[in-house]
C-alpha cells in the first residue's frame, strides 16, 4: 500500500540550454561538470512558453542531458510544450539521466558528477568537455523529500550512486542515523563526505575487479548490524546488484517493499564502440535493454515471453536455477518442451546459453524479473489480466463492443468484483496518484472548496495530497463496495495523520448515483471504461447536488489526433476490447460533456501536462 515516507513535489518539465563553466576531477574516477546559464532562471522558450526557474529539492533528483548522436551532424531535441516536453520519435533525442549533485540558486550553478568507467556517450562527453561548451537538459520531473517516518536509513550504492549519496549526507539532519555502503574501483576513488555522529559509512574496494562483477555490496548489507526501529532503504547502482539487495531486504530482513527505494542506474553489458572512436558507443549496434524489450512485439515473441513469465522462468534463473532439467522441475513443465522455449528465448536475446542446456538472463531478460513487468506480462497480473482482452480485438473491431467475456469467460466487471484482484488493481492505481494530485493541490483549483467529493481510482492517495495543502478541506470518497473495502483498509497507511484522516469519509456509491452535496466533485479518469451515454449520465449525476457556484473537476485521458502516440493507441484498443469504449478525442469528450447538460468554464494544465476541466451546469449564470 502506498506509504508517505517521501513526500512528492512535481515540477514542470523545461528544456534548458546551459554552458559548461568548470570541469574538475574530484577523484581519479569521477569528473564534476559545473553548468551555468540564463535558462537556469525563469525564461521564455523559443516557441513562446514561460518556463520557471530550475529547481532541485532532493538528493536523488535527476536530469536528462541531451547529446548528439555519435557520428551524426545536428542535435535531436525535445520540443517544449506549455507543460512538459514532447519527444520526437524517429529519431528520438539521445538522452542520458544523471543526478543533480548540487544546485546553488544564488550562484546559478548546477553540478553533475560523471563516473569514468566503460564506454558511454555521457561519460565521453564529460571527459572531453571544456568551459564554454553548451548542452541541453530537461528535468527534474519531481523531487521526493527525505523519509520522515523512518528511524534510520540503509543506503547502498556503487560509484554511480556516489553523487546522490554525497548529496544525501549533505542534506541529512544532524541527528540522522544511517548505515551507508559504497563500492568503488580503488581506494583513491573515495570522496571526503560530510561526517555525522549517527551515520556509519563503509567503503568497499573492488581492487581491480570489473564494475558490476562483485558481490561486495550485497555481502556488506547481509552482514550489517541491523538496528532497532523502522528502516528506510535506498539502493542504487548496477541493475542485478540492486535487484539482489532488494530481494535480500524483502525476503530475509522483512523490510516492506514500500520502504525500499531502488534504482538500477546501469546494466553490465558489452558495448560496441565506433570503429573510429573507441570511447563512444556505436548507436546502430547498441540498443538499450528496455528499448529492445519494447521492440519485441511480433506475435510469437510476446507470447513466448509471457509464457516464460507465467512459468516463473526469469525469476528462477535470477535465483541460480540454470539447467533445463532443473527449470522444468521448478516450473512443473515438460523438459523437452521447455527446452524449445528456452532456445527461442535465447534467439531473442532474452537468455544466453552459458553451457549446453544451461541459461542465464541477458540485460533484456533481467527486465522480466521486475515486479511491474511481471504484473504487466503475467496473465494473472494486474495489467496482464486486463491485457487478455486484446486477444478479442477482431471481434471488437467487427462489433464495436467489448470482447473480453468471449476470450476469458468473464466480463471485466466480474474480474474486478474479485476482492484479491481489486485490491491489487487499486494498489497499482494508488502508486501513481501523487504525481497527479500534488500539482492539483498546489494550484488554485481547490481554492475556496470546503467539501470535495472524489470519484477516482487511487482516491486515498489523492486525498492525502489535497489535505496536506488545504487544512480545512473535507473529503468524501465515493466507491463501489469492493473499492470501499480496500480504501478503508488502506487509509491508515496512506494517511497516517489521524487528524487529516478524520476529515475523510468513504461511502459506497457508484458514479451513477446522485453525488453527496459538495462544493466540488473530482472525477479522475473514470469514464474510459464507459460508453458515451453512461459517461454523460455519470457526469449529470455528479453535478446534481453541487452547492451554488460548485463545479465538477474532470480529469480524463484523451486521444490527441494532432500528436498520435503509440501508448495512447494501445490504451484505446484495450479500452475497446475490455470495456467496449476506449479513449475519446477532445471532440468526443466535449460531446459527452454537452450531453450531460454541463459546460466547460475553465481548463487547467498542471504537473506534467495533466488537463483538469472545470464544468458547471449549462444553465448556471
Amino acid at each position: 500500500m502506498p506509504k508517505t515516507s517521501r513526500t512528492l513535489t512535481v515540477h514542470p518539465i523545461s528544456l534548458r540550454e546551459v554552458e559548461v563553466a568548470r570541469v574538475t576531477d574530484i577523484t581519479p574516477g569521477m569528473r564534476r561538470v559545473t553548468l551555468i546559464g540564463e535558462q537556469l532562471r525563469a525564461f521564455t522558450s523559443s516557441n513562446g512558453f514561460a518556463q520557471p526557474e530550475f529547481r532541485s529539492d532532493s538528493f536523488d533528483d535527476d536530469i536528462r542531458l541531451v547529446f548528439s548522436y555519435p557520428g551524426h551532424v545536428g542535435l535531436v531535441l525535445p520540443v517544449q510544450k506549455e507543460k512538459g516536453v514532447d519527444l520526437p520519435r524517429d529519431p528520438r533525442p539521445l538522452g542520458k539521466v544523471y543526478t543533480v549533485r548540487r544546485w546553488d540558486p544564488k550562484a546559478g550553478e548546477v553540478d553533475v558528477d560523471f563516473v569514468k568507467h566503460g564506454i558511454g556517450v555521457g561519460t565521453t562527453w564529460a571527459y572531453r568537455a571544456q568551459p564554454g561548451d553548451r548542452i541541453h537538459f530537461y528535468g527534474p520531473s519531481a523531487s521526493r523529500a527525505l523519509p520522515h517516518d523512518a528511524d534510520w536509513m540503509l543506503v547502498s550504492g556503487d560509484d554511480t550512486a556516489i553523487p546522490a549519496i554525497a548529496r544525501l549526507l549533505d542534506e541529512l539532519p544532524d541527528d540522522a542515523r544511517a548505515q551507508v555502503f559504497i563500492e568503488v574501483a580503488e581506494d583513491a576513488h573515495r570522496l571526503e563526505l560530510r561526517s555525522l555522529p549517527g551515520v556509519e559509512v563503509t567503503w568497499l574496494i573492488r581492487d581491480g575487479a570489473e564494475a558490476g562483477t562483485t558481490t561486495h555490496l550485497l555481502d556488506a548489507v547481509r552482514a550489517a548490524n541491523w538496528w532497532d526501529g523502522r528502516p528506510f532503504a535506498w539502493v542504487a547502482g548496477e541493475h542485478a546488484a540492486v535487484r539482489d539487495i532488494r530481494r535480500h531486504l524483502v525476503e530475509e530482513r522483512d523490510v516492506p517493499k514500500e520502504d525500499i527505494e531502488f534504482t538500477g542506474y546501469w546494466r553490465r553489458d558489452n558495448v560496441i564502440a565506433l570503429q573510429d572512436d573507441d570511447a563512444v558507443p556505436d548507436p546502430e549496434k547498441n540498443t538499450a535493454a528496455f528499448e529492445k524489450l519494447h521492440d519485441l512485439t511480433e506475435l510469437i515473441p510476446p507470447i513466448a515471453i509471457r509464457t516464460a513469465v507465467e512459468l516463473g522462468i526469469p525469476e528462477a534463473i535470477s535465483r541460480g536455477v540454470t539447467s533445463v532439467s532443473e527449470l522444468a522441475t521448478k516450473a512443473g513443465a515438460d523438459e523437452r518442451a521447455l527446452g524449445k522455449l528456452l532456445r527461442y528465448l535465447h534467439a531473442l536475446d532474452v537468455l544466453t546459453e552459458t553451457q549446453p542446456d544451461h541459461y542465464a538472463l541477458t540485460p533484456v531478460g533481467e527486465g522480466l524479473t521486475l515486479d511491474f513487468m511481471i504484473e504487466h506480462l503475467h496473465p494473472a497480473g494486474v495489467g496482464g489480466r486486463e491485457m487478455l482482452g486484446i486477444l478479442g480485438l477482431t471481434e471488437s473491431i467487427r462489433t464495436g463492443n467489448a470482447s473480453y467475456v468471449t476470450v476469458t469467460g468473464q466480463t471485466f466487471a466480474e474480474v474486478r468484483a474479485e476482492q484479491d484482484y481489486e485490491d491489487r488493481y487499486l494498489e497499482r492505481l494508488a502508486r501513481f496518484q501523487a504525481s497527479l494530485a500534488e500539482p492539483i493541490a498546489k494550484s488554485d483549483i481547490l481554492t475556496d472548496v470546503e467539501h470535495l467529493v472524489i470519484h477516482s481510482g487511487g482516491a486515498g492517495a489523492q486525498a492525502r495530497e489535497f489535505l496536506a495543502v488545504h487544512p480545512d478541506l473535507r473529503i468524501t470518497i465515493c466507491a463501489l463496495p469492493a473499492q470501499a473495502d480496500w480504501l478503508r483498509r488502506d487509509l491508515p497507511d496512506t494517511i497516517p495523520d489521524e487528524q487529516q484522516r478524520a476529515r475523510v469519509s468513504v461511502v459506497e456509491q457508484s458514479v451513477f448515483e446522485p453525488t453527496p452535496a459538495a462544493d466540488a466533485v473530482f472525477i479522475g479518469r473514470a469514464f474510459r471504461v464507459l460508453p458515451d451515454a453512461d459517461a454523460a449520465h455519470g457526469l449529470r449525476r455528479a453535478a446534481e447536488n453541487l452547492a451554488p457556484g460548485g463545479r465538477v473537476l474532470l480529469v480524463e485521458q484523451t486521444c490527441d489526433l494532432d500528436d498520435l502516440d503509440e501508448h495512447d493507441g494501445e490504451a484505446d484498443l484495450i479500452g475497446l476490447t475490455v470495456h467496449g469504449s476506449g479513449l475519446r478525442t477532445e471532440a468526443e469528450l466535449d460531446a459527452v460533456i454537452t450531453r450531460a447538460g454541463l459546460t466547460r468554464t475553465t481548463t487547467h494544465t498542471v504537473g506534467w501536462g495533466t488537463t483538469v476541466h472545470e464544468l458547471e451546469p449549462a444553465n448556471t449564470n
